[in-house]
């Protein structure tokens, strides 16, 4: 009997593992931010993921970038997808925006990686994959409307929403272009770093730092660490080195589906027919721009 080769179980496990774990930063967000402003939350993230990484790229002897120009790209990365993404987004949910609309705005990333990634990437989006794109964000649609009091975000919320979109557009397609120059960890490392760099003085200049140390705020803070900025964020930097920008970018059409069933299981947040059949749509597009 033959065995499945290790890149083709790597191909079939890691996105259906990227997608559970990247879902679950609503769990950390909902958890830790009453008791931490959210750029403090994201320093404090920050920090114990540095604190875990740089022995870990010691020990592991992880190849460090070549030259200046090389650690320069890892950095505009790391502030584009770890700072302009997560402090938009927290930003945004701190502001009042109801975390589905803000789903729905980032959930538009797929389409604009895909509209890019032939400019900046040289990648060829076919026919078959922007249907599926366009229906991966109806199916997002269909899900948080079921689930949202749409009422209108603040200018604040919004503006802090889109610069998250445009942060992790811009930072999926960077990371692809210029993101394998060193190892994992060591590229982790800068990354992280520089997205602490950029925003320590916005939070040192419009909030408290204030942190009330309570054991739920741990577990999140925890549960942020290790299973979203390692877990997750590794295994996103391995898929876009082994795949296309754009295809890789449907993943994301999942994570308003998949958070909302956990929201629905954890906190008994209501899901009705039309939030179903919206995460049904979604898988569907996902598996017909996935396909090669």
């Amino acid at each position: 009997m033959s065995s499945q080769h290790p890149r083709d179980l790597f191909g079939l496990i890691a996105p259906m593992l990227f997608v559970l774990l990247w879902s679950t930063g609503f769990i950390g967000s909902k958890l830790g931010l009453p008791y931490a402003e959210p750029l403090t939350f994201l320093l404090l993230r920050f920090a114990f993921v540095l604190a875990l990484l740089v022995p870990a790229a010691l020990v592991l002897k992880s190849r460090w970038p070549e030259n200046p120009a090389q650690a320069g790209h890892l950095a505009v990365a790391g502030m584009l997808l770890h700072g302009g993404y997560l402090g938009g987004v927290f930003s945004a949910i701190d502001a009042g925006a109801p975390a589905g609309i803000v789903s729905l705005i980032v959930g538009m990333q797929p389409l604009l990686t895909a509209a890019a990634a032939g400019t900046f990437l040289g990648e060829r989006v076919t026919r078959r994959q922007w249907v599926g794109l366009a229906l991966g964000l109806a199916g997002v649609a269909m899900t948080v409307s079921d689930k949202t009091a749409w009422q209108a975000p603040t200018p604040a919320a919004m503006t802090a929403a889109i610069v998250a979109l445009l942060s992790i557009t811009a930072g999926t397609l960077y990371q692809k272009r210029h993101g394998a120059s060193a190892g994992l960890a060591a590229s982790s490392v800068i990354q992280f770093a520089a997205a602490g760099a950029l925003l320590l003085p916005i939070a040192l200049a419009t909030e408290s730092m204030a942190v009330r140390w309570t054991a739920q705020f741990i577990f999140a803070l925890g549960w942020l660490v290790l299973v979203l900025s390692i877990g997750a964020i590794t295994l996103l930097y391995l898929l876009l080195r082994r795949g296309e920008a754009a295809r890789v970018s449907t993943l994301f059409y999942a994570t308003p589906p998949t958070t909302a069933v956990m929201a629905w299981y954890l906190f008994g947040e209501r899901l009705g027919p039309l939030a179903w059949a919206g995460m049904g749509l979604a898988a569907a597009a996902i598996w017909l721009a996935m396909r090669r």
